[in-house]
């Protein structure tokens, strides 16, 4: 299951246990913090779309750190004018990752229910890997 949720002015589409940094959010690290303005679920061919928001769905969120961005250098300057200004700037982010995604009918995705097996590679991709390359003169 899928979600398209909006915080800090941004659209995010995002899956269950994804890792993302947005705009800064409260909350210490190990908070969850549930995001309301959810403008689309989805899961395989339904989906469920919002005008504009999506009623009764919700995407919690569970805080993993507070940070800063890089900083942004902002200079300006007027040419033969001897006006010189240089500023910067660090936006503070929070990195948050997806516990549960619910959709407006009460179905919900969790991030234990998103973790999947690792795909086995077939029998004759792993020939083809262990073979050894011929020379080619």
């Amino acid at each position: 299951m899928y979600a398209v949720m909006k915080t800090g002015g941004k659209q995010y589409r995002v899956e269950p246990n994804d890792k993302l940094r947005v705009d800064k959010l409260a909350g210490e690290p190990g908070a969850t913090v549930n995001i309301k303005e959810v403008l689309m679920v989805g899961e395989g061919d339904k989906t469920q779309v919002g005008a504009p928001m999506l009623d009764g769905a919700s995407v919690k969120l569970e805080v993993l750190e507070q940070t800063r961005n890089d900083k942004i250098v902002v200079f300006k300057k007027k040419r033969r004018q001897n006006y010189r200004r240089k500023a910067g700037h660090k936006q503070e982010m929070t990195v948050v990752r997806v516990a549960e995604i619910a959709d407006a009918d009460g179905n919900k995705a969790t991030a234990e229910l998103a973790k999947k097996p690792a795909k086995a590679k077939s029998k004759k991709a792993d020939a083809d890997a262990d073979a050894p390359a011929a020379d080619k003169e």
